[in-house]
């Protein structure tokens, strides 16, 4: 293994993993830190946790046990990835996180660049966009776990970080891959030990891959992956991927805006059916009912608990955000396994939590990288007989759920 990398979410780590394959790299995605080693074959391991929202303790340790047997594969550069849009706290975890990552791999230029402009995140003077909007006033500040109000990278990370961090703006990017490295060497010059650069195009990011080539760690969303399997001699090419038939539901608990647009479609041409928060967490759903209603329904059927911010608001102010999220979580996670065992061959998820949810409630240890289906979110074999998409909130087309189906079924 050559490239190692740790994930703190897993739709954000298939989405790493995608823009590692299209490189060129045989990637697979590990779900937790495999028990035994890899498959020879693999060029770049992601390891995918579900450490976002999680005490940061455990997110540092979690991590750190990711790098050490991602080191014992044999990788000589690593990755860790968090989301586009930076989803963390004042608190943690992205610091931390990168902090300890850092300490372990005597890692003193660590770039941070959460900039995909596949997907239409941005980086400019320190600040991150949404398209043309300030990430504080994307919908992003009304995230239910990781309210992001403040766009500036550099303030956000500050309190989370041991060290102080640094910028890269446009010029030096704009230079290429000697302005890049260069400005890098400045910012370590003046103290700085994680540095945030630049990017609004995808020439930015592969500029800032190549100007990574001999640096042990590097932080960012996956776009600026881009860059990185050049490094090894790798070039592009199609991804190989066969099919598979049989029956499809899409289970979707993201809050997005995105997401909610995606469901209002799909409603409007396939059964769907809301899924209301309170009755779950009073346990008046049954998810082997709701199991029977999805493989009964022709079509893509859809569940969703995609509700507007002040529904959300409304059910954490009585229930407690905590609460409201793992009962949630738990609630989607029994009924994949419900439908997975009445016949679910093909399972579409939308929302970073609800995926890892279904991931880790399905048992899923090891995800073969697939074609992608839109921009971050690629198909996956995830055994001989069941194939997934986990899609992050705010990724994917109006018609998302249709094209999933029709990429995982082989159409």
């Amino acid at each position: 293994m050559k490239l190692g990398c740790i994930g703190d979410d897993f739709t954000g780590s298939s989405d790493l993993a995608n823009t590692l394959a299209k490189g060129g790299m045989r990637a697979t995605q590990y779900t937790g830190v495999p028990n035994g080693p890899a498959d020879p074959s693999v060029e770049a391991g992601v390891v995918a946790l579900k450490s976002r929202s999680i005490p940061v303790a455990d997110a540092v340790a979690m991590s750190l046990e990711a790098l050490e047997w991602l080191k014992a594969q044999g990788c000589t550069q690593f990755f860790f990835k968090y989301c586009s849009t930076f989803d963390s706290t004042p608190e943690g975890n992205i610091g931390p996180v990168a902090d300890a990552l850092a300490d372990a791999l005597e890692a003193h230029q660590v770039i941070v660049c959460p900039a995909f402009p596949g997907t239409g995140r941005s980086v400019f003077q320190g600040h991150l966009f949404v398209n043309d909007t300030l990430l504080s006033e994307s919908g992003m500040q009304n995230h239910p776990l990781t309210p992001m109000t403040d766009s500036d990278l550099r303030r956000w990370l500050t309190p989370q970080t041991r060290h102080s961090v640094g910028h890269v703006g446009p010029g030096p990017v704009f230079g290429g891959q000697g302005g890049i490295v260069a400005a890098l060497a400045d910012q370590h010059a003046a103290g700085h030990r994680l540095i945030v650069v630049d990017a609004i195009r995808d020439e930015d990011l592969r500029a800032i891959g190549a100007a990574a080539r001999d640096l042990p760690l590097i932080t960012g969303g996956s776009g600026v992956a881009l860059g990185l399997p050049a490094n090894f001699g790798c070039t592009p090419g199609a991804v190989p991927w066969d099919g598979q038939a049989g029956r499809a539901v899409a289970l979707s608990g993201s809050c997005s805006t995105a997401t909610r647009a995606q469901v209002v479609h799909h409603a409007a041409r396939h059964p769907a059916r809301e899924i209301v928060a309170r009755d779950v967490i009073e346990g008046a759903l049954n998810p082997d009912a709701l199991a029977d209603w999805l493989m009964a329904q022709d079509g893509i059927p859809l569940a969703y608990s995609s509700a507007d911010p002040d529904q959300v608001r409304a059910v954490q102010d009585t229930y407690g955000r905590e609460r409201s999220a793992a009962a949630l979580e738990a609630f989607f996670a029994d009924v994949a396994r419900a439908a997975r065992a009445k016949g679910a061959t093909r399972i579409i998820t939308a929302g970073g939590e609800t995926s890892g949810a279904i991931v880790e409630g399905l048992n899923l240890d090891t995800l073969d990288i697939g074609p992608e289906i839109d921009p971050g979110v690629p198909a996956l074999r995830a055994a001989p007989d069941l194939v997934v998409a986990l899609k992050s909130g705010n990724f994917g087309a109006p018609d998302f759920f249709e094209k999933a189906n029709a990429v995982l079924a082989g159409s």
